[in-house]
């Protein structure tokens, strides 16, 4: 590795500046600045000390100087009036340096210590229904027919206009794809799941749905993603095609179908997720779109429910029996579910059909019931639990879930939807067509 002596100077728009290959090493290999240095990391022989020529590179030298600082210290600093964010942000992309100004601006995710870094309104009328943070810090927001997507810089791209057909959910494949489900439009083969270019929001293919040989016309519902490749969807035909479908991510074939059975509900789905050390995929369909709720684990290998659970002649209480939400906790086997009061109950997985232990410790929050308000959805991440309530998201942390945090705003009503991803957490409002950013501040600069 070069010392401080490996010296190297820079003509950056007629502005000379002069660093080390230590500094330039802190960019990365698959940086613009990875490119002058050999296999063991010291300087090429063509920018050796010895040489009186500077690299002349045609671009921004207030951008340069701002850039250079930030590999040095590790602080992103800004000046006013100098430069532009944007313009920042397009230098960065092209010295391969978006990652460390990501990195500079907020820190990894802890739900602790999130603030609201910013809030956005949305450009379509109306508002919106539902909102999925991308894996790079941007993200989708549906409204209507419309998915709106914006990159980490919050610039918007080119929208997702599906034509009159109601979005139903969304979610990002990967950094650069968007799959969206969306109802059957009557008297057209229209519906079902389609994968969508992020930047362009030109659409790339259509998942189909088969059923004795034949190709089908179905309204793709709730999605889920695994591991390798693979997107599920809660699927209703208009024959007998209710269940969950399977489908390869890279070429968009249907690959399994899991048919919905007698007295239990599938097709109807209001959540997937998809449990990577079980390889099963969690399937809850909640009230109110049905009377009852399910809730199951599917194995797609051997074809096989291997746990349900539902409130179908239970001796509950009507507040017990309005589950809004449910997720999956595989470290401590067990499903956790919210009532519309955010009480906190959880399922054994290890045991099918057993009770709901529910837990009231959040009604000790006091706040405000607003005129029209949503029903709580529910997140894991990281070791946190987090459940929207109205106007704000509760963090709960440690093995008995211990409320720690609220993240609230004034403004934008209540919390219809909310999301994390990219180390933020976005959380879209009904009574306004806004989403607000949160983040984790970085880390100190010592």
């Amino acid at each position: 590795m070069g010392i401080q002596k490996d010296r190297i100077k820079f003509n950056v728009g007629g502005r000379v500046f002069e660093t080390t290959s230590t500094t330039l090493a802190n960019a990365g290999r698959n940086s613009f600045f990875g490119a002058l240095f050999d296999e063991n990391w010291d300087l090429n022989s063509q920018f050796n000390t010895n040489s009186s020529e500077d690299l002349f590179i045609d671009r921004n030298p207030d951008c340069f100087s701002i850039l250079l600082d930030l590999l040095r210290t590790g602080d992103l600093n800004i000046p006013p009036n100098v430069v532009t964010e944007r313009l920042l942000y397009r230098e960065a992309s092209f010295y391969g340096l978006l990652d460390h100004v990501r990195s500079a601006k907020w820190g990894p995710f802890d739900g602790n210590r999130l603030r609201l870094g910013r809030s956005l309104t949305g450009q379509a009328p109306g508002d919106g229904t539902a909102i999925r943070a991308g894996p790079d810090g941007g993200c989708c927001v549906a409204h209507g027919s419309i998915v709106h997507v914006y990159d980490w810089m919050l610039e918007e791209h080119p929208p997702m206009n599906l034509d009159y057909q109601r979005v139903n959910d969304m979610g990002w494949a990967d950094s650069e794809s968007v799959v969206i489900s969306a109802c059957e439009r009557l008297g057209s083969r229209d519906g079902g799941m389609g994968l969508f270019n992020s930047s362009s929001g030109e659409l790339r293919y259509k998942f189909l749905v088969s059923h004795d040989n034949q190709v089908k016309s179905y309204t793709a519902g709730a999605l889920s993603f695994s591991g390798d490749f693979k997107i599920f969807s809660s699927c209703k035909g208009r024959s007998n095609e209710y269940g969950i479908g399977v489908w390869d991510q890279v070429t968009g074939k249907q690959i399994d179908f899991f048919y919905e059975s007698p007295g239990w509900s599938l097709g109807d789905a209001d959540k997937l997720q998809w449990l990577h050390g079980s390889n099963c995929l969690l399937v809850a369909t909640l009230f109110p779109r049905k009377d009852n709720c399910y809730i199951s684990l599917l194995d797609f290998r051997e074809k096989n429910m291997v746990w349900s659970w539902s409130d179908i002649g239970a001796p509950l209480t009507v507040d017990e029996k309005r589950v809004r939400d449910a997720i999956a906790m595989e470290d401590s086997n067990s499903v956790c579910v919210v009532n519309e009061y955010e009480d906190l109950g959880f399922i054994d997985l290890r045991i099918s059909g057993g009770s709901v232990r529910w837990s009231s410790r959040s009604r000790l929050m006091k706040g405000n019931m607003p005129d029209e308000p949503c029903y709580p959805k529910l997140a894991l991440h990281d070791g946190q639990l987090f459940s929207s309530m109205n106007d704000s998201i509760s963090v709960f942390c440690g093995p008995d879930w211990v409320l720690t945090s609220r993240l609230r705003r004034s403004y934008g009503g209540s919390i219809c939807d909310f999301s994390i991803g990219g180390d933020r957490l976005f959380a879209l409002h009904s009574e306004e067509n806004i989403f607000d950013i949160w983040e984790t501040p970085p880390p100190p600069v010592i």
